[in-house]
């Protein structure tokens, strides 16, 4: 038997993984965390590198008044001219290139999760990469968290939008980036996940939390292959000796969460002080700023860069009371100084660093009181980083984690837990805001408002329609019900001989006029409903709307009609929002 023709063969291919699949996501997860890993490892070295460039070392904060051996013949007087250098540098390219660069970054990613879909320029990811090494590597009190998480941001932001992701899973790959650059800058993993989970997404999804756990674990696996597998402070350990020890740091946590409120009103009135000082162009402030940082710098050279090595000593018992406090006060300056300058950096760096100052200083006071009992300095130290982080943040579960990963002492999780929360909760007590949300609030975004809230407080004019085709007072009703036959609407404006809006008809006023034989004009029928200016809040117009009325007329100050609202507007503006 022969085939009388040959059959096609069937050709094997590949399933397409389309990028919205589980197996998509995943996929871009991992992609996410691969480049927040490296990211994070060409961040540390560009900090390193133009650290070493501006004072000849790799940390030169826990030096002291030593000079550059690169230009020995000026003294420890370089740190007058390295801020300035940095932000002649740094200055014009954020002013340039990205404005959103400026600052501290978690509060911009916030907000692009918050209202914009998760959607962020791509070049945010350079700009605040080079911008914030220059800054902190010129001496600029700040932290080198902020900056990763905008940089692993944008990185997820930009994968999900090349590949034209929706924006709920533009929003996951954001928080995916944001876990990442965590994990690998601080090599702890979960911290990382349970910051974007926390500030970032603020909600607890199964599907977001496997991949969010995937990018961190990822980043945080390059991140450890190539730096190494020690975490990013090294600490001693320590026990908690007495019982007598969880009284105190519940009292540790109240003095930890009014200083973190302390931390946030400090850093946006020296902001708001700069702001008002400066005339100049915004490019330059940077440099001209850089004048007060390095006057500080020059006294307090502990205050240079993120300041780890202080931190370090100060946890281990190397300073004095008076010192330690003197180290708190001047990193609350330092850091608002470098941000209200226009600098670019975090704070979550910072609050650690003055919540081991607090600590410290607590805890040699009541070593100093209670010596067999109080137990050691250093505890209370390494409970007041997470305790003033807590109450600055009011992230109290990335607090802990962060701690536990760092210390990897299971003996420290119960006071601080105990601590953490006390700040936490003494921080909502008296402040609405943290240092996070704060930025935004003074922008007149509130993250945390429902989102009935925020409709009901835009105005009649976001969601206004063209008015439809109106009535003339003179026009005859079999006219009027022939327009309604072909309108579908239920009311139709009316107006005069002038163009002024005069009020509405209701079709079936309409209906039951002509039912009854009535042949006049259209005026005896209008209701004179009153109208509303393009201003008025949206709360009014679904009142009214909610009351019956089957549209709200919108006019101008001079009574002409401009607008026409709804439910079906108000409905098809918001199906089109991003």
């Amino acid at each position: 038997m022969t085939l009388s023709a040959a059959q096609p063969r069937t050709r094997l291919t590949a399933p397409r993984i389309r990028p919205e699949s589980r197996a998509g996501l995943l996929l871009l997860s991992l992609v996410v965390g691969v480049g927040a890993g490296f990211g994070a490892i060409a961040f540390r070295y560009m900090i390193r590198g133009l650290t070493r460039l501006f004072t000849g070392f790799d940390d030169y904060a826990g030096l002291g008044h030593v000079a550059n051996p690169n230009v020995s013949g000026v003294g420890r007087w370089f740190v007058l001219l390295t801020p300035i250098v940095a932000g002649l540098l740094y200055g014009p390219l954020v002013y340039r290139f990205a404005r959103e660069a400026r600052g501290h970054g978690v509060p911009e990613v916030m907000v692009a999760v918050a209202r914009n879909g998760g959607r962020i320029r791509p070049q945010v990811a350079a700009v605040k990469a080079l911008a914030s090494a220059l800054c902190i590597g010129g001496g600029g009190s700040v932290g080198r968290e902020g900056p990763i998480v905008q940089i692993g941001s944008a990185l997820g932001s930009s994968l999900a939008q090349l590949v034209r992701l929706d924006d709920r899973h533009v929003k996951l790959l954001v928080a995916c980036g944001a876990a990442g650059g965590i994990a690998a800058t601080f090599n702890a993993p979960l911290a990382g996940v349970f910051f974007a989970m926390e500030i970032i997404l603020r909600e607890w999804v199964t599907q977001s939390f496997g991949m969010v756990v995937l990018s961190s674990v990822t980043a945080s696996v390059i991140a450890r292959s190539i730096l190494g597998n020690n975490p990013f402070l090294t600490l001693p350990s320590f026990q908690i000796e007495h019982l007598m020890q969880y009284p105190l740091f519940a009292v540790l946590g109240v003095i930890a969460g009014l200083t973190g409120v302390v931390f946030s009103r400090v850093l946006y009135a020296i902001e708001d002080a700069c702001d008002w000082a400066w005339r100049g162009p915004e490019w330059l402030r940077p440099a001209a700023g850089g004048v007060l940082l390095g006057g500080l710098l020059l006294v307090l050279p502990e205050m240079y860069g993120v300041g780890y090595p202080v931190l370090g000593k100060a946890v281990a018992g190397g300073y004095a009371i008076g010192f330690l406090c003197a180290l708190l006060v001047g990193k609350l300056v330092a850091c608002s100084l470098t941000i209200g300058i226009g600098g670019s950096g975090g704070v979550f760096a910072p609050s650690l660093f003055c919540g081991a100052m607090l600590g410290a200083a607590f805890g040699q006071v009541v070593h100093s009181v209670a010596p067999t009992t109080g137990g050691s300095a250093g505890a209370y130290a390494l409970v007041g980083m997470g305790a003033v982080f807590a109450g600055a943040a009011r992230a109290p579960i990335t607090a802990i984690v962060i701690l536990f990963e760092l210390t990897g002492e299971y003996s420290i999780i119960l006071p601080l837990m105990l601590a953490v929360s006390v700040a936490a909760g003494v921080s909502h007590l008296v402040s609405h805001d943290t240092v996070y949300t704060r930025k935004l609030l003074r922008r007149g975004i509130d993250i945390d408002e429902p989102a009935d809230a925020r409709l009901r407080r835009r105005p009649a004019s976001a969601f206004m329609a063209a008015p439809p085709e109106s009535l003339r007072i003179d026009d005859d009703l079999r006219s009027v019900a022939a327009r309604f036959a072909t309108t579908g609407d239920s009311q139709l404006p009316v107006i005069d001989d002038t163009g002024n809006y005069v009020g509405v008809v209701a079709a079936h006023q309409v209906l039951d006029a002509v039912a009854a034989g009535e042949s006049s004009d259209v005026l005896h029928l209008v209701d004179k409903t009153e109208p509303c200016p393009a201003d008025a809040p949206m709360a009014e117009i679904l009142r009214r709307l909610d009351r019956g009325e089957g549209a709200v007329p919108i006019c101008d100050s001079d009574g002409a009609l401009s607008g026409w609202v709804r439910h079906r507007d108000i409905l098809s503006t918001l199906t089109q929002s991003p």
